[in-house]
């Protein structure tokens, strides 16, 4: 197992050209005995760059300097680990429907959507919002949502109106209601510093879904999909998807998550970083950082994994 000291310099890397105080921030607690000696008595799982600073912003009320952080580290650790135990990486965010939607909108209509790793459900509004492909405008039905702009690449089928969805669910081991101040709290403590219009964008798909809550089943995708999936009406064209979610699981339980989603009679779309899903090979200098892959087989395209750029490969 790698050692944190390794992981936040990594984190570092992946958070350039992004957040800026956050590259600061994991290279600094890269370089500090007393911060990696807190994270070293968390387990692995919790110890991650995203919950410490997450739980450092909930606390704080504002982005963690490092200078704050040596000082909940120091004085508060039993509060700043009690957050990050209880807590999970929850990035709600909504602009990945932009990467999907093409994909979405070449299937039989109607649809009924599973998100596994769903967290409050703004990833299964995509009719509700509206999208901005360099100028091709999709409008949702939701005109208060907002217009969710992706950059495009390639021969992206890009739809002239949403998909028609019957039915829709999300799965998660953790949900968090979009009615609860404290849960949306801790989603907007989950947007790095500096990242543009994030915050405003999740605070107006905020609004949307609180207009039409979806419904958020509590469980664990290893075991209880199936159950989900036989909810869904058998005159729609079910899919399952998620994104940055299976990064979270062992290599055995993806595999077997494979498995199980094969047993289905529905569409696996998996938007996820490379090498998550075993046996695809990315393409050569390509600036997206996930994979858009189909039924576990197909590379459809590459995509930014928060939403911002699609490049079409099929």
């Amino acid at each position: 197992m790698p050692s944190n000291h390794d992981r936040y310099l990594r984190f570092a890397e992946e958070a350039m050209g992004r957040s800026p105080a956050y590259v600061r921030l994991a290279n600094a607690v890269a370089g500090d005995p007393a911060i990696l000696s807190f994270l070293d008595t968390l387990p692995w799982e919790k110890s991650q760059p995203n919950l410490l600073f997450g739980a450092a912003y909930y606390l704080l009320r504002e982005p963690a300097g490092v200078e704050q952080l040596r000082s909940l580290v120091s004085e508060y650790p039993s509060e700043l680990a009690r957050e990050m135990v209880l807590r999970r990486t929850q990035t709600n965010e909504a602009a990945r429907c932009a990467t999907l939607l093409p994909a979405l909108a070449q299937l039989p209509q109607p649809l009924a959507l599973i998100e596994v790793g769903a967290s409050a459900g703004l990833t299964l509004l995509f009719d509700k919002y509206s999208y901005d492909y360099d100028g091709h405008l999709v409008t949702g039905h939701d005109r208060d949502a907002p217009v969710l702009r992706c950059g495009v690449t390639g021969p992206v089928p890009l739809p002239d109106r949403v998909p028609e969805i019957l039915w829709r669910a999300g799965l998660d081991l953790n949900p968090l209601d979009v009615r609860s101040e404290d849960d949306m709290r801790w989603l907007s403590c989950m947007v790095w510093p500096g990242e543009g219009d994030r915050l405003e964008r999740l605070a107006a798909a905020i609004a949307a879904a609180r207009r039409d809550p979806p419904r958020i089943h509590r469980g664990d995708l290893r075991t209880d999909l199936p159950a989900l999936a036989a909810q869904a009406p058998a005159d729609a064209t079910l899919v399952v998807y998620h994104t940055a979610v299976l990064n979270y699981l062992p290599r055995a339980d993806r595999e077997q998550f494979g498995k199980t989603v094969a047993g289905l009679r529905c569409v696996w779309l998996s938007n996820e970083a490379p090498g998550v899903v075993a046996g695809i090979t990315p393409p050569a200098n390509d600036r997206h950082n996930f994979l858009l892959i189909r039924d576990g087989s197909t590379l459809v395209a590459t995509t930014d994994s928060h939403g911002t750029g699609v490049q079409w490969l099929v």
